[in-house]
């Protein structure tokens, strides 16, 4: 008998639970550590923003859901991993033991790098849906008397798809209110080009983000680093293609919706051999840690570096099929561990993306992820839009423990040839 433990219990660790309950053995026992009992899915944050959505309607009762699966989960949240022990502590002082662990924590939000970011100081994020009930709240305020708006991404954000889309879905709300004449909007990122997306794009990303941008008379400031943030002006310097400062940029707003960067949670962080300096782990091609063997990762908290330099740090996002593509290869390790084999299993790291544009959005496929790839394609279209309000639809299903259409599985994702294991 064997404990398997899974620690996080967002878009990661929930499919981790589903995956791995396939590989058990009839008298190994899962464990699934969260924060809090409901799951809420994370891609529909940008329309809790603006009111086209509420957050119950992109909420699943976790506890009800794992407990008809037979799965243990525990709510208390984690204080700190110990590998050296085979343990994790738990926030109420008691502890869980394990002989696999699979870290799915997602990331610490690094508001507090920067003065005054952060929902709890001047400016609005979309990152969790507690902050994008927030964000909707001030949105309401900000529509009684608009003004400029600025919208985007901190320096060493990995996370760039959220905020194209909630300056995109913000632009058509705005229009819907007709007061979009009323609102200058700016978009300030530290990509070296618009469409980057930290993966050096995709597809023709960044003519389809700059000339949407020009449609909707949306202004952006490539290559920045914002340097401070006060309740209605934000200190933005934008640099030089060697990193030197070129310009600084003083930006009042009215409402604003900057992504942080991201670091690793503070039960990891500073663990030798676990994780790197930023506190992200450290995995090898079959997900697992090489310090610690018994211990596995997916999702965001994932050690991956730049797809290359630029003037300004850009991380790389690890996008939802990516983390599905880890998930399906750690849970089939897992289970070859367990029955005494090697493990052998590689997530192909494949991406395709919906971005909704409110009234359309942008598609793209990338395999692998990470450049140089053998599929490298994007495309826009209102059709867009309506795939993802079916891909939410799908995917909260499938969180909640049922199988949901299998449309997205196995009509997409197998039309367009896309793998989530590679054994070979």
């Amino acid at each position: 008998m064997s404990d398997v433990v899974i620690l996080g219990a967002g878009l990661g660790g929930t499919l981790m639970a589903y995956e791995m309950l396939d590989q058990l053995r009839p008298a190994d026992r899962l464990t699934l550590i969260g924060q809090e009992p409901r799951y809420h899915f994370v891609p529909s944050n940008p329309w809790v923003a603006v009111g086209w959505r509420k957050r119950a309607d992109i909420e699943i009762d976790l506890s009800d859901v794992m407990r008809r699966r037979g799965v243990n989960y525990i709510t208390q949240g984690a204080r700190r991993v110990d590998p050296r022990s085979r343990r994790v502590e738990l926030n109420d002082g008691t502890h869980v033991n394990y002989d696999y662990l699979v870290i799915a924590t997602g990331p610490e939000l690094a508001f507090d790098e920067i003065e005054g970011l952060g929902p709890k100081a001047h400016t609005q994020s979309i990152c969790h849906v507690d902050h994008a009930a927030q964000a909707y709240d001030a949105f309401e305020e900000f529509c009684k008397h608009p003004g400029p708006v600025v919208i985007g991404a901190a320096q060493g954000a990995s996370c760039f798809g959220p905020a194209y889309e909630f300056a995109f879905i913000l632009d058509t709300e705005l229009r819907k209110r007709r007061i979009r004449n009323k609102v200058k909007m700016t978009f300030v990122t530290p990509e070296p080009y618009i469409g980057h997306l930290g993966l050096d794009g995709v597809g023709d990303t960044k003519s389809v983000m700059e000339s949407e941008f020009r449609n909707r008379h949306i202004q952006w400031i490539t290559n920045a680093t914002v340097k401070k943030v006060t309740d209605n002006s934000m200190s933005v310097e934008e640099m030089n293609e060697d990193g030197s400062p070129r310009k600084m940029h003083e930006l009042s707003f009215a409402y604003s919706m900057i992504l942080p960067s991201f670091r690793g949670v503070t039960a990891l962080r500073g663990i030798e051999g676990l994780v790197n300096p930023r506190g992200f782990v450290l995995i090898d091609e079959h997900q697992q840690n090489p310090g610690y063997p018994e211990i596995f990762a997916v999702g965001v908290c994932v050690a991956i570096p730049p797809v290359g330099p630029t003037p300004v740090p850009v991380g790389t996002p690890k996008t939802g099929f990516m983390i599905e593509s880890m998930v399906t290869a750690t849970a089939v390790n897992i289970g070859k561990l367990l029955r005494g084999k090697d493990a052998t299993a590689r997530a192909t790291w494949n991406a395709i993306c919906l971005a909704d544009f409110g009234d359309s959005g942008v598609a793209f496929v990338a395999q692998p992820q990470i450049p140089p790839r053998n599929v490298n394609w994007s495309a826009k279209g209102a059709w867009v839009h309506v795939a993802k309000i079916a891909f939410e639809k799908y995917f909260l299903r499938k969180m909640n423990g049922g199988k949901g259409d299998n449309f997205f599985e196995n009509f997409v994702l197998r039309r367009l040839n896309i793998h989530k294991l590679d054994e070979s």
